[in-house]
C-alpha cells in the first residue's frame, strides 16, 4: 500500500522544512489512515527495534511499548479508553501502540528521575522516523484514559503510560471523504512551526542565531 502522493506533496515538506534530511522532511501526522491496509509483523518489529536503539540516560533504556492490532482484544482496550475527540480518527489506524516509561523498580532496573520521560521521547522519535522511512505514518496522541489502558494491557505499576501512537498508511482521498468532518479537517490542517528566533538562541537567551 503506497502513501497518498498528493497528500504528502501538500503537507510535507512545509515551507522552512526543505533543508531537513529524509525521513524528517516528509514526516507529518495524518488524522485519517487507510483502514483497509494492514501492517506486516516484520515491518512493525522494525519500528520497535528502531525505538530500542535510541540513546538514554546511562543506557537505562526505560521505555516500554505495547503494540496492539485491529481485531484483537488489546486493540479494543485502547479504543475503549479514547477521549471523545480521539475516538473517531484513532481507530482508522491498524496498529495502536501504547508508550510507557519506567518510573519505579522493575526487574532490578529503575528510571533516572525526570530523565526517564526525556528518554521515552527520544525512543518514540526514533520509532516515528523509522515508520516514515518504511512508508508508514504515525500520529501520537495523549487523549485517552492512561490508567484504564495500563490496567487492560497488564502494564506494571512501575511504568507510567504517557502516550499512544497510531500507526498506518496515510488515508487516500476515499478514506478522507468517508471520515467525520472534524477528522477530515484535522487531517487537512496546515502544519506550521514557530520561528527559529523564538526557540533557538546564540550564546545567550534572546540572542538570535547569526
Amino acid at each position: 500500500m503506497s502513501t497518498d502522493a498528493a497528500a504528502t506533496t501538500l503537507r510535507a515538506p512545509r515551507p522552512g522544512a526543505e533543508l531537513l534530511a529524509e525521513p524528517m522532511r516528509s514526516r507529518w501526522s495524518p488524522a485519517v489512515f487507510a483502514t483497509d491496509a494492514a501492517i506486516d509483523d516484520a515491518t512493525l518489529e522494525s519500528l520497535l527495534v528502531a525505538a530500542s536503539w535510541a540513546p538514554s540516560t546511562g543506557n537505562t533504556q526505560p521505555w516500554a511499548f505495547v503494540a496492539t492490532r485491529r481485531g484483537t482484544a488489546s486493540y479494543d482496550v485502547v479504543v475503549d479508553s479514547l477521549s471523545a475527540g480521539n475516538s473517531g480518527w484513532v481507530p482508522t489506524a491498524p496498529v495502536l501502540i501504547v508508550a510507557a516509561t519506567l518510573v519505579g523498580e522493575h526487574d532490578g532496573r529503575s528510571g533516572k528521575g525526570d530523565y526517564t520521560f526525556y528518554d521515552l521521547g527520544q525512543s518514540v522519535a526514533h520509532l516515528t522516523l523509522q515508520a516514515q522511512a518504511v512508508g508508514l505514518h504515525t500520529h501520537q496522541f495523549a487523549g485517552f484514559d492512561h490508567e484504564a489502558a495500563a490496567r487492560g494491557l497488564g502494564i506494571p505499576a512501575s511504568f507510567r503510560v504517557l502516550a499512544g501512537i497510531a500507526v498506518g498508511y496515510v488515508g487516500e482521498d476515499a478514506h478522507v471523504e468517508a471520515a467525520a468532518p472534524e477528522d477530515a479537517d484535522r487531517h487537512r490542517k496546515e502544519r506550521v512551526r514557530r520561528a527559529l528566533a523564538e526557540t533557538a538562541y546564540d550564546g545567550t537567551w534572546g540572542t538570535p542565531l547569526a
